[in-house]
């Protein structure tokens, strides 16, 4: 009798350690399964980057058609270059390339040169500046006369208003300048070139009016 409840005790304990084994085992599973865990954590985190490339692809498709978009002739304009698409230029450069069309004919009233021939008038002397509050275009005009006592100075600066005002088909405020240092009696001079008065009473002068029209009629 000892003897069968010594080998029961005994059979007891082997299945304690079966057990045990086979909870070790389970656990083992267990970690196996953790690591399945990881693995489809890892098939998650794999999904996940699938998606944030497929969210990052959308982003670079976006930059991509923003970017063609600036490109494009029909981009939206804002501020100064708003204005001058509603005048009928691309941007400032296309204006200044206008004006100097305009100015390169202008005859000397002396010599039978134009201004550009002899440098009085010059692309880079053009400058398009901010509008004002208003919303006009701000264009200066800097020209450089022969000699620094041109008795002609003043001539020639109503000649380049009356020939840019008349060939504009829309209204612009225009400065004209002799460039600095050019002339001596430079500041006076700009004074009665923009002087609406002044000009309106020269342009009324049969005589000047006569040599304007000479100096900025188009050739044949």
């Amino acid at each position: 009798m000892l003897s069968y409840i010594k080998r029961k005790l005994s059979e007891s304990d082997s299945g304690s350690v079966s057990a045990s084994t086979a909870v070790t085992s389970s656990s083992c599973g267990g970690t196996s399964g953790s690591g399945s865990g990881i693995s489809a954590s890892g098939s998650n985190s794999s999904g996940s980057i699938s998606s944030s490339g497929g969210r990052g692809n959308s982003a670079d498709e976006l930059v991509r058609k923003t970017s063609q978009m600036s490109m494009d002739d029909e981009a939206i304009a804002f501020g100064e270059d708003a204005l001058l698409h509603e005048l009928g230029y691309r941007n400032a450069t296309d204006l200044q390339e206008t004006i100097y069309d305009l100015l390169r004919g202008i005859r000397d009233p002396e010599k039978p040169c134009t201004l550009e021939d002899l440098n009085v008038i010059y692309e880079e002397g053009i400058f398009v500046m901010p509008p004002t509050r208003s919303n006009v275009s701000v264009v200066r005009i800097e020209f450089n006369p022969t000699v620094p006592h041109c008795s002609l100075a003043t001539l020639i600066g109503l000649c380049i208003r009356v020939k840019v005002e008349r060939g504009l088909p829309h209204n612009i405020k225009l400065d004209i300048y002799i460039k600095k240092g050019a002339h001596q009696t430079e500041e006076e001079i700009n004074k009665q070139i923009n002087d609406k008065e002044r000009i309106a009473a020269a342009m009324e002068n049969p005589n000047l009016r006569e040599l304007v029209e000479n100096c900025i009629k188009d050739e044949e």
